[in-house]
């Protein structure tokens, strides 16, 4: 593995649990929902039969996004960094509930990355017009009294690449199974296709190229009031008292998956190896009767069910 991390052999594994008691099963698909603030119903993928997408059964996205835990992480993790560049953060600061509905604000954007990475290619194709047509009405002043547009191709870009990096770099933490060098880069053209739709331009499409592209936006970053509010939000998630345990140790791995220089710009210093071994692995053995689940009922496999069941 690139990032060096090291995995843990566990005990038991998904296949383990696909004979879950049903409502054990029910139980853990309502927690999931409540916790990822999912309010869409994955039977829309089942249909049209055959239709591969826009990216295909075999991507690589299809494997990493059918990952509960690494999109968990990843998605919290590429927040996190997206809040660094002030520009950005003040799109989502005018234009969004993200700081009174941060599961709400997931929500959505799991469901955007499920369905172009899922979806139908009608479907997919609708759903990023969608989100054209709302960037493009996205503008405003920044506290300095500069403007803003959210479809700026400098803001798309850091936003996508924030995102397929920090869902990447959590994959390969927490899987079992990581990506070979070859398929992070696969991973990371096939993405390509998704950021093109969505205005973004001169898209890196390997590893290498895509970490030197982020390390281009270190100049425009910056840790402010609004960044410290929103990591705040973020360490805060709402969730039930139960669940707390649990969100602490996904809120920290998110901040232990971030790159070494965002960590220091968000003034925090990187965990004890150790500790961050614990957390991983803690979280991989939590994540196992999750992930069997959503193998079972979740938007992946019932995509999968879609292709499988072409005339």
């Amino acid at each position: 593995m690139r990032n060096g991390s090291k995995h843990l052999d566990l005990p038991f594994s998904c296949a383990s649990l696909t004979q879950m008691p049903t409502p054990v099963r029910q139980f853990l698909g309502e927690r999931i929902k409540e916790l990822t603030g999912s309010v869409h119903s994955p039977d829309s993928f089942k249909t049209p039969a055959g239709d591969a997408g826009l990216l295909g059964p075999d991507s690589m996205p299809w494997r990493v996004h059918a990952h509960f835990m690494g999109m968990m992480v990843g998605g919290l993790s590429s927040l996190m960094l997206q809040a660094l560049h002030p520009r950005a953060l003040a799109a989502v600061w005018d234009h969004s509930n993200f700081r009174h509905d941060l599961q709400a604000r997931l929500g959505r954007t799991a469901y955007f990355v499920a369905v172009t990475t899922y979806g139908g290619r009608e479907q997919a194709l609708k759903a990023i017009e969608r989100v054209n047509r709302i960037h493009a009405n996205v503008k405003g002043l920044m506290p300095d009294g500069s403007p803003y547009v959210a479809n700026e191709p400098a803001l798309l870009k850091w936003v996508h690449l924030g995102e397929v990096s920090s869902f990447l770099r959590a994959y390969q933490r927490f899987s079992l199974n990581p990506l070979s060098p070859l398929q992070e880069d696969a991973y990371l053209a096939e993405m390509g296709v998704i950021g093109q739709l969505l205005g973004v331009e001169a898209l890196p499409h390997n590893l290498a190229t895509t970490t030197q592209a982020l390390q281009q936006f270190r100049p425009h970053l910056r840790f402010d009031e609004r960044t410290a509010e929103i990591i705040k939000i973020i360490e805060n998630y709402p969730c039930r008292p139960w669940d707390r345990p649990f969100m602490k140790l996904v809120i920290q791995a998110a901040f232990d998956t971030l790159p070494d220089w965002a960590l220091r710009m968000l003034g925090r210093q990187a965990a004890h190896p150790l500790q961050q071994q614990a957390v991983s692995h803690a979280l991989r053995l939590l994540g196992l009767p999750i992930q069997a689940v959503l193998d079972q009922d979740g938007v992946a496999a019932y995509s999968r069910e879609r292709m499988a069941s072409r005339q």
